[in-house]
């Protein structure tokens, strides 16, 4: 009787673990909608969880707050799903970071940061607004924004390390052009109201960062 009792708790286990993660899935994407929709103040998590078809206590249970309910979401639009890697640590940097020629590096990271930015842009631009009257909103941003920075950098070095940089560009400087050209905020500019097509947009921040960074 034990013994047939074991593979129906984990089977039980399973389960709940997949219920638990749907049930995530669902609030995580009617936030991002509700975000877009409304900004992070209108998002309420009452608004969050009738368009998740849970009760607000749900929510509650399973992310605690608003705030980390916007910190999920831009984590996943980040790293393209809710898998706990590093962004850095995922196959397309990796494969950049095994590349020799510093131009097809930067260009492959410009493909690699469109993906990125279709996803988080419009995320990020919902925390900007927020930021400015929610501390704990102001809060994560600069972390995100620390992140982001340190994360350029280690880009830039990975750059320098197959050849040099153009003379008199120190790698301060280096991570600064990389951290700037590849924000939000520019990627908004040129695809929402300069209407860069994606191809167009890879195109264009490939070639302005080998133009800039490299002799």
């Amino acid at each position: 009787m034990s013994q047939s009792a074991r593979p129906k708790r984990a089977y039980n286990s399973a389960r709940r673990q997949a219920q638990a993660r749907q049930t995530r899935q669902q609030i995580a994407d009617a936030a991002r909608k509700l975000f877009a929709e409304r900004g992070y103040a209108g998002a309420t998590i009452e608004a969050i969880a009738q368009q998740a078809g849970v009760a607000p206590e749900t929510v509650y249970a399973v992310f605690g707050s608003k705030r980390k309910i916007l910190s999920h979401v831009m984590d996943v639009a980040i790293g393209g799903d809710d898998q706990p890697i590093g962004v850095l640590e995922r196959p397309e940097p990796q494969a950049m970071f095994r590349e020799k020629d510093q131009r097809q590096q930067l260009r492959m990271f410009a493909l690699g940061i469109q993906a990125i930015m279709e996803r988080a842009a419009p995320v990020f631009e919902v925390m900007r607004i927020a930021a400015k009257t929610e501390p704990d909103v102001a809060e994560l941003l600069q972390h995100l924004l620390k992140d982001r920075w340190q994360n350029m950098q280690i880009l830039a070095q990975r750059v320098a390390a197959n050849g040099p940089l153009r003379p008199g560009l120190s790698l301060t400087q280096a991570t600064d052009t990389i951290w700037a050209l590849t924000s939000a905020e520019v990627y908004l500019l040129l695809t929402a109201d300069r209407r860069l097509t994606s191809e167009q947009y890879v195109e264009w921040l490939a070639d302005t960062l080998i133009r800039l960074l490299l002799p």
